[in-house]
């Protein structure tokens, strides 16, 4: 038996490629999705089955092996999120051709007279995607959507970010008589619908790829007010401790200006941080440096902790710069979100190394560990430079135990 394993693209029989057509006219047998053969039904000829499931497919197809054609067909394209890759070990002992077709990137491109060679391609339809994270990473972003997550949904999260000046192209019912493009700012798209089925282009044309393999920014690059600012050699070490992955989710505690949360922030477009700060100042500092270093990944929750983390993703790691006298509910709360969760604690007073020590200890952490940090800075005098010490600071970190 000869299996054309095809690509339908958009399931309009119009943009089917003629290997294609023919592939479904000859075909014995016919498999696809109840919507695919809808729309292609006065192509099949031979016997339909409407099924997505690998299995079933392959069941279907062992129980008719009298046959000599049989066409199996997929939405998209064969290499794009497509259940051909499930399909295809499956049928390993069949001749299988594969077919592609014209893909919801290509067409869209083409109306919207755009090169899509450097795009971002990303799928929100039946798959969980980090919308952010994408569009962080790369000027221009393909979103295929579908699922669970919408058009809406998109739109709104930019919004959400900071990112309203960006341009946003939905194509809904690609390639049929309804078909629809609308292109405007995400501003000016909020909270608008479009049809699930759709594709969207986001564009930013302020996109800059500042995300570094390091940490080290001058503390001079910061707005800085009244409010405690954890030093550069100090957020380094800070950080080198979180031991932080490109996709976790981190809380900065206390975060003052949010000088740790922006050079997390900057570790990774994946990344999710949230500052936690309890004072209008630093609510506002942290919103500015947010704003210069677009760091759209960061989230400021303004309030004290641990009331305002209730409802925040569980953390993989937390670092706690300031608790105001809370460092035991702090703790207890990151544990109950993430019993594994990692922890970096900064001290400078005696008793708020004791205070977190013996949290540290209560509540279970292992491998606990304490640093003094001492930095000295140098300073320019005449033609001379005397190095002048900066207060000591005590870090400590640990592990929840996990479950």
């Amino acid at each position: 038996m000869r299996i054309s394993l095809i690509g339908v693209g958009m399931g309009n029989p119009d943009t089917l490629t003629l290997g294609a057509l023919k592939a479904i006219e000859n075909a014995q047998l016919i498999i696809g999705a109840p919507r695919l053969l809808e729309s292609l039904s006065h192509l099949c000829k031979g016997e339909i089955y409407s099924t997505i499931s690998p299995d079933e497919i392959k069941s279907i197809i062992d129980e008719r092996q009298n046959l000599e054609t049989t066409a199996v067909l997929m939405s998209g394209d064969l290499g794009f999120y497509s259940g051909a890759n499930k399909l295809l070990p499956l049928l390993s002992g069949y001749e299988v051709e594969t077919i592609s077709g014209i893909t919801t990137v290509s067409y869209l491109a083409a109306k919207l007279c755009k090169p899509w060679q450097d795009v971002k391609l990303v799928s929100a339809h039946g798959t969980d995607c980090n919308v952010l994270a994408a569009v962080l990473s790369a000027k221009e972003v393909f979103f295929l959507t579908g699922g669970k997550i919408s058009p809406r949904d998109i739109i709104n999260e930019l919004n959400n970010a900071g990112l309203g000046n960006a341009e946003v192209s939905v194509g809904a019912n690609l390639s049929y008589p309804d078909e629809m493009i609308v292109t405007d700012k995400a501003a000016a798209l909020k909270n608008r619908d479009f049809p699930p089925l759709s594709a969207l282009w986001v564009k930013r044309e302020d996109f800059e790829d500042n995300f570094s393999i390091s940490t080290g920014l001058a503390d001079e690059n910061f707005i800085r007010g009244e409010v405690p600012m954890t030093k550069s050699e100090v957020r380094a070490a800070v950080i080198s401790k979180l031991r932080p992955s490109k996709r976790d989710v981190i809380y900065d505690i206390g975060a003052g200006t949010g000088s740790v949360s922006i050079e997390l922030s900057r570790l990774s477009p994946e990344i999710k941080v949230f500052a936690v700060e309890c004072l209008p100042e630093g609510w506002e500092l942290i919103e500015k440096n947010r704003e210069k270093f677009s760091a759209y990944n960061l989230t400021l929750v303004k309030g004290m902790a641990p009331k305002v983390m209730e409802n925040l993703p569980a953390p993989h790691c937390a670092f706690i710069g300031g608790s105001r006298g809370n460092m035991g509910e702090i703790l207890e709360s990151l544990l109950g979100k993430n019993p594994a969760v990692r922890i970096v604690i900064s001290a400078i007073a005696a008793e708020t190394l004791g205070q977190a020590l013996t949290s540290l200890k209560e509540l279970g952490f292992k491998n606990i560990e304490i640093s003094q940090i001492s930095i000295s800075r140098s300073k320019a005098v005449s033609d001379y430079h005397l190095m002048m010490g900066q207060n000591p600071v005590f870090l400590l970190s640990g592990e929840g135990r996990g479950v």
